[in-house]
């Protein structure tokens, strides 16, 4: 269960092992939507990924997107801009979710320049306010939403360790929690699409992090932002795969995968002036690291195929071919950790406690 403690901001929150007591007359919830419990009985693809047959997809030519609406958080710079240029040249109605209207309007100028007739806008959407996240999706103005790109995030380089208007740390709060309240707002719209996907976009960085369940607002005295944000980053995919496991337990027509970018560097990305501009220096600068990584506009690969593939499944993660860095996207195993249902469960708990939404997500 979870005990509230007072440790300055909203660093409050201590999970323990057990059970959450219930209010007396309280119904129990099915094991599906229970914050607690994850359905150990529904398989996951995460673990035995199916064999990406080569040169059964074109990264360069995917398949149409006519008549969907896909919402990209943060699609106005960095991999979040290569993604949404990527699905606009399929046809596809994107929307840009972005705090500030002036780069969003920027990157949609951009795209437009490089896809003739692109339908391509934007909505207002700050994930480090929670409050606001519900006037979002009502500024979506759609009867339904065939992809969500859970891509928006925020990485600080040195301390000291900041908030955000809801009290969180901030890297947890905007690129885990903002994404995990945004998913409860969107489930109606989900729900009333054929086939709709969530695709939560995660790092290459979590791979080498633990979650600390007793510390996930990085409240220690060594707070660290780099180990935070891979923290933040593990915690979104673990909540990528733990929403798998619940929307097949209901039988849903909508599914979760992860994505990751590999090892993504401006120097060897492409210009797209205004939103990105690549100097000759920078270009050359950046070409030995090329053998390794590659640039934002190849990093979106993995998770345009995750939207698109006909053949992805829920449960996936998709990256790079090479090393997980570098290439052509494919799914891939992953790490027991980020599929450890008992581990998911007391995060799903946390964050139902810190967001304050309901455990199922609305997906009923």
């Amino acid at each position: 269960m979870a005990r509230r403690r007072r440790v300055g901001g909203r660093c409050d929150l201590v999970v323990r092992d057990g059970p959450t007591p219930r209010r007396p007359g309280a119904r129990r919830r099915p094991a599906a939507h229970d914050a607690t419990e994850e359905p150990d009985t529904v398989p996951s693809a995460a673990q035995h990924p199916r064999p990406t047959p080569p040169g059964s997809w074109d990264v360069h030519r995917p398949p149409s997107a006519e008549g969907r609406s896909i919402l990209v958080t943060g699609g106005n710079a960095g991999i979040g801009y290569f993604v949404a240029e990527q699905l606009a040249g399929t046809g596809a109605t994107v929307v840009l979710g972005s705090r500030d209207r002036t780069k969003a309007e920027a990157a949609a100028a951009s795209i437009r320049s490089r896809v003739p007739g692109a339908r391509v806008r934007h909505v207002p959407l700050d994930l480090a306010d929670l409050a606001s996240l519900p006037a979002t999706v009502d500024a979506l103005a759609l009867d339904r939403l065939d992809a969500v790109v859970h891509n928006a995030g925020v990485a600080l380089d040195d301390p000291p360790r900041r908030e955000t208007a809801d009290g969180h740390e901030l890297m947890f709060g905007t690129n885990h929690l903002g994404h995990f309240a945004l998913t409860r707002w969107l489930a109606p719209l989900l729900m009333a699409a054929p086939a709709a996907r969530v695709v939560t976009v995660g790092s290459f960085a979590a791979k080498s992090e633990r979650l600390d369940l007793t510390d996930l607002q990085s409240c220690a005295d060594d707070y660290r932002p780099k180990r935070t944000y891979g923290r933040s980053k593990l915690a979104q995919m673990t909540f990528g795969f733990a929403l798998d496991r619940r929307l097949r337990a209901l039988g849903s027509t909508v599914s979760s995968l992860v994505a990751h970018p590999g090892g993504a560097l401006d120097a060897l990305t492409p210009s797209r002036a205004p939103v990105h501009v690549r100097t000759s220096g920078e270009r050359l600068r950046g070409l030995p690291a090329g053998l390794l990584v590659q640039g934002k506009d190849a990093g979106a690969w993995p998770v345009v195929r995750a939207v698109l593939d006909p053949l992805a499944t829920g449960g996936q993660l998709w990256g790079p071919r090479v090393f997980g860095l570098r290439g052509l996207p494919r799914a891939e195993p992953v790490q027991e950790q980020m599929v450890d249902a008992a581990l998911a469960a007391r995060l799903w708990e946390a964050s139902c406690e810190l967001t304050g939404v309901e455990a199922d997500l609305g997906f009923r």
